[in-house]
């Protein structure tokens, strides 16, 4: 059975969705017949490469929010990270646009790298100074999760490099009617928005799973009086 998460590196609740997702999938008794497909999304696509900037002006200027109000936004964020146990700064993180990321997600998809590329770059964007918008530092994730440094170079280096990939996912969220991520889609069945707790995430695989994998229904005589064959040999009726 399938679980697709559309989600995108700037937003935080991806991050914290993610952890928690893992976790309620953890509960989950068929958890190793699960197949996560990530997918790509942008919050803010028309945003120019280098316009690279500190995220609480842009949030200040975004929600039309105080820089105080903005830093209480981000402390809000940070407490629901640490509780899941995962680092987060609140001061000096960058923001900018993701479009290359996705595309190096999407070579990493292609050389089994994707969740280890996935994981460093959401821990470099909230829990370390490492800017997730400058190439270098993307080359040098890319490396660390095991992508060939010269392959992740050259897709860096071509805009084109996956693009069809990342509009692909991106248009395929429309069509569901993804407008805000995160975005789980479990089986194609049933959809799950925003970075919900743990045991909903359980919830909606179990139900899933059952209908994915039916119960049949037994007709007919009792299994021990039926006549059949097995692994021991076959029944043979008495006189």
């Amino acid at each position: 059975m399938r679980v697709e998460i559309w989600s995108d590196i700037a937003c935080p609740w991806c991050y914290i969705g993610k952890a928690r997702f893992e976790k309620g999938l953890a509960e989950f008794a068929h958890r190793d017949d699960i197949e996560v497909v990530h997918r790509s999304f942008e919050l803010d696509p028309n945003r120019a490469k280098d316009a690279v900037g500190p995220v609480i002006p842009m949030l200040a200027e975004k929600y039309g929010r105080t820089l105080d109000e903005a830093r209480g936004m981000e402390e809000h964020v940070a407490s629901n990270a640490h509780a899941e146990g995962l680092g987060y700064l609140t001061e000096g993180r960058d923001h900018g646009n993701t479009f290359d990321i996705h595309r190096l997600l999407h070579l990493a998809k292609a050389r089994g790298r994707q969740e280890a590329l996935l994981d460093l770059a959401y821990k470099a964007n909230f829990a370390e100074e490492r800017s997730v918008f400058d190439d270098g530092v993307l080359l040098e994730l890319a490396v660390e999760a095991g992508l060939d440094a010269d392959e992740a170079r050259a897709v860096l280096a071509d805009p084109s490099a996956y693009a069809d990939e990342v509009r692909a996912d991106e248009a395929e969220a429309a069509a569901l009617g993804a407008s805000a991520v995160p975005f789980f889609v479990v089986d194609r069945k049933y959809g799950i928005s925003g970075g919900q707790p743990a045991e909903v995430f359980t919830k909606a695989l179990e139900q899933a799973w059952q209908e994915h994998t039916p119960v049949l229904a037994t007709l007919g005589a009792p299994a021990a009086d039926a006549e059949a064959c097995g692994p021991d040999g076959c029944e043979v009726p008495r006189a």
